[in-house]
C-alpha cells in the first residue's frame, strides 16, 4: 500500500493539475493524504470535487507560536503540516508530494521497483515555471548526496517532493523537533543515516519554480544560514544518540 502525504495551503492555481498526475498512479488500496493548513482559497473546494475514497482530507491547526518567528516562518508551518499528515499514513510506502508541481506519468513504479533494493529514493527534477514552461531539463548532472550527516548538512540537496521512503522510518522521523525547519532535509539525513539511500538521476517530476512559492530562492542572511544548519545538526545528533 502506497501513502502519499500532500501538505496544502492556498494552492487553488496548481493543485487541480498535481491531483491529476498522481491519482492515475495509485491503486484502489492506496491513499492521497491531504494535511490542509487552514486555506481560504478554493483548494478544498477543488479537493472535494473529486469524491474519491483515495483522497483523505485532514485539516490542521497552525502553530500559533510560529507566527512569532521572523525568519523562516513559511518553512516552519510547512514542515508541521508535513508531519501531521505522515502521522495519518498507513502505507508501507511513503511519498511526499507538494501542491504546485506535476508528476511524471512513471514516477511511482520506477521509486516502487527501486524500493525493492533499498529504503528511500530520491530523484532527480526537470524545473518549469508557474506557466509550465521548461527552465531546466535536469537539475542535476552528477549525485548532490553526500555520505554522512554533516555534510548533507552543511551541503542539502534534499527535496521532499522528490522523495519515497519506506513506512517503516517513521519512527526515526516522527515527532520532528520545533527548532527543525525542512522536513525533507531532516528526512533526507535521518534514513541517509539509519537506512541505505538511492538516487535516481532521472527527472520524475516537473518542478515548478516562482517568486510566491514557499521554497522558492530569497536571500537570507549568513548568520541565518548557519543558524539553521546548526540547529538541525544539533537535533539530527540527538536523535541519532535515542535511536
Amino acid at each position: 500500500m502506497i501513502s502519499v502525504c500532500m501538505a496544502t495551503y492556498n494552492g487553488e492555481r496548481f493543485i487541480k493539475e498535481q491531483i491529476d498526475s498522481i491519482l492515475p498512479q495509485l491503486s484502489q488500496d492506496d491513499e492521497l493524504i491531504i494535511s490542509d493548513d487552514g486555506s481560504t482559497d478554493r483548494t478544498l473546494e477543488i479537493i472535494a470535487s473529486y469524491k474519491d475514497e483515495r483522497i483523505k482530507i485532514f485539516h490542521h491547526q497552525r502553530n500559533s507560536e510560529y507566527s512569532k518567528i521572523k525568519h523562516g516562518r513559511n518553512f516552519y508551518f510547512v514542515t508541521n503540516n508535513f508531519e501531521n499528515a505522515l502521522r495519518q499514513a498507513k502505507g508501507d510506502y511513503i511519498f511526499l508530494s507538494d501542491q504546485d508541481d506535476v508528476w511524471m506519468p512513471d514516477k511511482v513504479s520506477r521509486c516502487i521497483s527501486l524500493l525493492k533494493t533499498c529504503d528511500c529514493v530520491i530523484h532527480n527534477y526537470s524545473v518549469i515555471d508557474k506557466e509550465k514552461k521548461l527552465l531546466k531539463k535536469c537539475q542535476f548532472e552528477k549525485v548532490p548526496i553526500h555520505k554522512t550527516v554533516i555534510m548533507n548538512v552543511l551541503d542539502s540537496h534534499f527535496r521532499g517532493c522528490c522523495m519515497a521512503f519506506k513506512s517503516k522510518f517513521l519512527k526515526n522521523i516522527i515527532p520532528i523537533p520545533k527548532k527543525v525547519i525542512g522536513h525533507d532535509y531532516w528526512i533526507g539525513a535521518l534514513i541517509n543515516h539509519f537506512g541505505k539511500l538511492f538516487y535516481e538521476m532521472k527527472p520524475l517530476i516537473l518542478y515548478r519554480e516562482y517568486d510566491e512559492s514557499v521554497s522558492s530562492k530569497r536571500k537570507t542572511s549568513l548568520v541565518y544560514k548557519i543558524s539553521f544548519r546548526f540547529r538541525l545538526f544539533q537535533s539530527l545528533r540527538k536523535r541519532i544518540k535515542e535511536q
